[in-house]
């Protein structure tokens, strides 16, 4: 596939088209992105930050880093971190925010997650968080990862994840997508499972989590317009049974709010 570079300071570009959807979605919401609080913290990225932190790889790559929040959360316990994007206003937004916050020694890059640009065995962890459902191959991202990562290296994937029960998953996959045209699938914590252990890792957590989401906010990052919200917080509210206990919606201060479910999963590759 041919490949095109683009010049800019700090970053090594290589993009790989097609996967324009989620470029433009995100392209045009980049700010939103870097600015949003549920990306910005949680109890998985705590999570995930403390378990870094008693590991301390040397080299750390975060896929699809988005806003940035990954790779700045993970750079105190990490010398060289490799923070990369499909997106190329995503990254450049990622980048500001990372140099506001003193991140300097973090590089970048610009690429698909399931075609990584790399030599093997050449990190020593890699990350990616609240990402891989918008990936047409997430089997590939994590065969692509694995293949990047040095012996006793780990990959950690923190996600949004559908229920077991397959209509409910569609109904879920369904209202994400509406809302997102660009969103793909929300896996379940079996599949994370089974593609982390096809590709010889042994799993070392899996942990569920559930998060509360303002609704207004959920649709604002997007530029959800107003008949749109309307249909989903219809389907918000009319849900079956099954779909409306994993999302939870609820009222709080006159303002709807909804869970959704994500794992933190973290798979090390053995000798």
């Amino acid at each position: 596939m041919q490949q095109f570079y683009i010049r800019h300071p700090h970053i090594r570009c290589q993009r790989q088209m097609p996967d324009s959807l989620v470029q433009a979605q995100f392209g045009a919401h980049a700010a939103n992105y870097v600015a949003s609080a549920a990306h910005a913290a949680g109890e998985s990225l705590d999570h995930l930050r403390g378990w870094m932190a008693v590991r301390r790889p040397h080299r750390l790559l975060d896929i699809a880093t988005g806003g940035g929040h990954t790779a700045l959360a993970l750079a105190s316990a990490c010398p060289q971190v490799l923070a990369t994007d499909l997106t190329f206003p995503m990254l450049l937004a990622a980048r500001s925010f990372l140099h506001a916050h003193s991140a300097h020694a973090t590089t970048f890059a610009l690429h698909n997650a399931a075609q990584l640009p790399f030599s093997g065995a050449c990190f020593d962890a890699v990350t990616c968080r609240l990402a891989a459902h918008h990936f047409a191959a997430p089997d590939q991202f994590v065969s692509e990862s694995v293949r990047c990562l040095r012996t006793n290296g780990c990959l950690a994937v923190i996600d949004n994840v559908a229920p077991d029960n397959l209509a409910a998953a569609s109904l879920v996959n369904a209202f994400e997508k509406l809302r997102d045209p660009s969103h793909g699938r929300h896996q379940t914590a079996a599949d994370w499972e089974a593609m982390f252990t096809a590709n010889r890792l042994q799993i070392a957590l899996n942990q569920p989590y559930r998060k509360a989401l303002n609704f207004a906010d959920y649709c604002t990052r997007m530029s959800v317009p107003a008949r749109r919200r309307t249909q989903l917080s219809a389907l918000l509210l009319q849900a079956p049974a099954a779909v409306h206990s994993y999302f939870n919606p609820r009222t709080i201060d006159g303002a709807l709010w909804f869970d959704l479910r994500e794992i933190l999963i973290i798979g090390t590759l053995p000798d």
